[in-house]
């Protein structure tokens, strides 16, 4: 479990996508570096989250981490997008002693969204995504004023248009300095997780519809429970 406050911003130092070493697997891996600062507590199978993506840490020392990545998190996420010398957002998983200060962010990306506009207004910038067609039925889970994760940031929707599947948040100063969303151009893919509660609420919600229970007798149970 993650909470989308990004830790520190990570630089690409190793891709293969036939990783032969032991900690490779036979597999693609990707090699981060200039992370001494979240590896100061690191453990073999620890969880890191690389743009919002969880993985594992297969290898590690002092300032870099390897994980290896499944053909399914390429799919899914802008991972395979990488290339050497590339920055990547990177968070720990959460611990239970700090602040929660972000959101409930599980690491597992359900999609990507392409850049379609960057506006800068003030200090703050205005980045609006678009959502592939066959991705136009997630737009359900998209609110003004929720939660939303990209790259591994926690960050709260804005607008958003159904009919064109666009989304868009804003960005202030701070944040700008601390997570690799800045040195992204229009047209480049983001990873998107959608807040987990919106997913369990609609899910409950269609079930109730599909087995006739009833939105009265649904909202029963929830306060009796």
């Amino acid at each position: 479990m993650f909470t989308g406050l990004v830790e520190i911003m990570g630089t690409v130092s190793s891709i293969k996508e036939q990783d032969n070493t032991e900690s490779g697997g036979n597999g693609w891996t990707i090699t981060v570096s200039d992370a001494a600062e979240i590896l100061v507590d690191c453990h073999l199978g620890d969880s890191i989250a690389i743009n919002g993506t969880c993985l594992t840490a297969t290898e590690f020392d002092t300032d870099s981490f390897k994980v290896g990545v499944a053909p399914e998190t390429l799919r899914c996420t802008n991972l395979g997008d990488l290339k050497v010398g590339d920055k990547v957002n990177l968070e720990r998983a959460m611990d239970s002693k700090k602040r929660f200060g972000g959101h409930m962010v599980q690491g597992h990306v359900d999609n990507t969204v392409k850049i379609i506009s960057i506006k800068p207004e003030g200090n703050s910038i205005w980045y609006t995504v678009q959502m592939e067609e066959e991705d136009r039925d997630k737009m359900r889970y998209v609110i003004p004023k929720g939660f939303i994760c990209l790259d591994g940031t926690s960050l709260t929707v804005c607008d958003v248009n159904d009919e064109e599947r666009t989304f868009s948040i804003m960005m202030i100063a701070h944040t700008q300095t601390h997570v690799i969303m800045p040195l992204k151009t229009i047209g480049d893919r983001v990873n998107v997780e959608f807040d987990m509660l919106a997913k369990y609420a609609l899910k409950s919600l269609e079930h109730a519809i599909k087995t006739n229970e009833g939105i009265e007798s649904l909202v029963k149970r929830v306060v009796n429970a």
